[in-house]
């Protein structure tokens, strides 16, 4: 039987002993660097930066700097190392062609100031991607700029300010699910709005009646993800678009688990008005561990004059130019946002083309779905509906017969060699564990990530205490994490003073 290719259990970087600081490896007088000899009358500078004081830093060799750093890159998980069912999060395979068309020279030395008369390259790369974004989601035009989902979000609601300041009129809330991401309420404040909460029914949708009594003429928009963020399809779509529509508010589709429906559906076509879509998420770009990421903005027509400027826009003469919208916003970003995340996402758009990037949508669909009832049983699934593209089972009974709550089986399937699924979110389900496997795992690596919390979810009745110790074999065991989050330390600090 073939085993699974997604298991990290025999990877070196479980056990071995801690990795010891710079300042433990510092020697007294050692340097990383060497400058030529001085070839020029020495002066003495008096900057008002001078300090009269020696700052404490560690010494030491560029070699021993290069290991050190090199030692602690080795012990993250990652996904070119083993399976990360992070829910919500897409942590799927990034094919390396992509790598390899962003990393082209002409690309790569190209400065974002360069004249658009000498980058007609890179700006028709942006015009053939937003051609293609635009068609994946049902609107007329987008912009780049962006660069992250959160600053999509926050550039959707500067659209909907000005196109209703644009009409004469000032509104105030925006309507938000109870499902919703964290990053949607922050950002109904950082732009202004107040944060209305819509309650889910107890089908884990968008309660409809409960929406059409919160709707009045103050409300400028709606925000939604879609499959939702227990890894359900709104049914409803259509009508709650149109309840938001009747009050002359816009529909917002956040475009975080927009990997769902690829070539599928078109949230265009479903009511929205606003769509952002995470590339670094739904397409290629190395993901997680604080990279970059690209948040474009698509509208439709009656919004094309607000975006964000300047917009890349083919001539009749074929030369491709920086035109500012009649009304636009402004600028969003210094200048035209990641343009290597969106390199990478026309890459993979292009090699798969519709037909694959439909494909990716319905495996990643079949490998939610396989994995959900694979652990049906042990685990909870409150929301008992068919998922999308990811799933939140709960640990709640589990919890109440044997004490082990999701923490401890997350923790636990560290040792197993994977890594932890997304714990205790959305809100609204008590011990969750979101769960995402993405279409790039085999179904042998599906059968021993189950075959793994299935083996936690025994353990728990016969050695909880083990489970609550858990992990054991990673170079890192279990830090107190509540610890760390009420008496942060940012800054490094010399204990020796």
């Amino acid at each position: 039987m073939p085993k699974p290719g997604g298991s990290a259990a025999s990877s070196p970087l479980v056990g071995g002993s801690e990795e010891p600081t710079l300042k433990e490896i510092s020697v007294s007088g050692r340097r990383a660097w060497s400058l030529a000899p001085l070839d020029v009358p020495e002066i003495e500078l008096d900057l008002p930066e001078k300090s009269e004081e020696r700052v404490a830093l560690p010494e030491v060799s560029e070699h021993d700097l290069v290991m050190h750093y090199t030692r602690l890159s080795h012990r993250n998980f990652a996904v070119d190392l083993g399976a990360y069912p992070l829910g919500s999060c897409t942590m799927k395979y990034n094919p390396k062609v992509c790598d390899w068309a962003a990393e082209h020279p002409a690309f790569r030395d190209l400065h974002p100031a360069t004249p658009a008369s000498s980058a007609q390259g890179a700006l028709a790369v942006l015009v053939e991607a937003e051609r293609y974004l635009c068609e994946i989601t049902g609107m007329d035009r987008a912009t780049f700029q962006p660069p992250a989902g959160a600053s999509g979000e926050l550039t959707g609601l500067l659209l909907m300010r000005a196109y209703h300041e644009d009409k004469g009129e000032e509104r105030s809330k925006i309507l938000i699910p109870d499902a919703a991401h964290g990053t949607n309420p922050a950002s109904v404040t950082l732009g202004g709005y107040q944060a209305v909460e819509v309650p889910s029914n107890d089908r884990g949708m968008v309660d409809v009646e409960a929406l059409r009594g919160l709707v009045d003429g103050q409300v400028a928009g709606l925000m939604l993800t879609n499959p939702n963020t227990l890894g359900l399809f709104e049914e409803n779509i259509v009508e709650i678009a149109e309840i938001v529509h009747e009050a002359g508010g816009l529909v917002y589709y956040d475009g975080a688990n927009l990997n769902a429906i690829m070539g599928v559906a078109k949230p265009g076509l479903m009511g929205f008005d606003i769509v952002h879509s995470n590339l670094h998420k739904t397409f290629a770009t190395p993901h997680g561990g604080g990279g970059p990421g690209a948040g474009p903005v698509a509208v439709h027509d009656v919004l094309v004059p607000f975006l964000p400027g300047p917009l890349p826009e083919a001539g009749e003469d074929g030369v491709i130019r920086w035109v500012t919208p009649a009304k636009s916003i402004g600028r969003v970003h210094g200048k035209h946002g990641n343009f290597g995340v969106v390199l990478r996402a026309l890459a993979y758009m292009k090699a798969l083309g519709g037909d694959g990037l439909r494909r990716v949508s319905e495996r990643a669909v079949l490998n939610a779905r396989y994995l959900e009832e694979l652990l049906r049983g042990p685990y909870d699934l409150p929301y008992d509906s068919p998922c999308m593209h990811e799933f939140v089972a709960s640990a709640k009974t589990l919890k109440k017969s044997t004490g082990i709550r999701a923490m401890d089986i997350v923790k636990a399937l560290m040792d197993e060699g994977f890594h932890a699924p997304t714990v205790y979110f959305p809100l609204i389900v008590d011990e969750a564990l979101m769960m995402e496997p993405t279409e790039t795992q085999s179904m042998q690596t599906m059968d021993a990530l189950a075959a793994a919390l299935l083996s936690i979810a025994d353990r728990a009745a016969t050695e909880p205490d083990a489970l609550h110790a858990a992990p054991v074999n990673t170079p890192v065991g279990r830090p107190d994490e509540a610890s760390a989050a009420r008496h942060l330390r940012v800054t490094w600090r010399n204990d020796d003073d």
